[in-house]
């Protein structure tokens, strides 16, 4: 496999994402003192890459709203709901969900890690939403169990939890080829 995609190595090991408000030690300071959640950031900290407390934790019924544009020459992007803050080597051991977008192939795959191991791809979408130089906006809906996931108001997927424990999904993340406008 020449095209070692991250979100398709099963060993993936690192993440190539700075810590906003986490718990690394070695991330460059922001001048923030603790987690912000979605809610709290300001426009200045919505770059990407981001990472973000969620306040309280998914429960059935939150939703987490991202609005943004795809970048003019984008390749790949990443939206993750996580169980913690990880490090900036390496994700926490469970992932309640992972979104990946290619633009080469016209991919959004998805996936979850429970106790440190990738679960299979999944990749069937009824079309894809992102056009390069646009805004979108991804609502992620929190089901008794699943994620329900749409795109500008259309629904591209259901994603059935694999982490169960919802109120320990408490960090957003997002990474690639992206700007966020906004965050709730």
């Amino acid at each position: 496999m020449a095209d070692r995609d991250p979100v398709a190595a099963d060993d993936r090991k690192r993440w190539d994402v700075l810590q906003r408000g986490g718990g690394d030690q070695h991330r460059k300071s922001d001048g923030h003192h603790g987690p912000r959640s979605p809610e709290q950031n300001t426009q200045t900290e919505l770059s990407v890459p981001f990472r973000g407390h969620i306040a309280g934790g998914m429960q059935l019924g939150k939703k987490i709203i991202v609005v943004g544009a795809v970048d003019p020459r984008p390749d790949r992007f990443y939206i993750g709901l996580t169980c913690g803050c990880g490090t900036s080597r390496a994700p926490p051991s469970d992932v309640a969900l992972e979104i990946g977008v290619r633009f080469r192939d016209r991919q959004v795959l998805r996936r979850a890690r429970v106790s440190g191991t990738w679960g299979e791809i999944e990749r069937g979408v009824p079309f894809f939403p992102f056009i390069r130089d646009q805004p979108f906006k991804i609502e992620i809906c929190c089901e008794r169990s699943r994620f329900r996931v749409l795109v500008d108001g259309q629904q591209l997927f259901d994603f059935y939890h694999r982490v169960t424990s919802l109120k320990d999904i408490d960090t957003l993340w997002i990474n690639g080829s992206v700007s966020i406008a906004k965050l709730g």
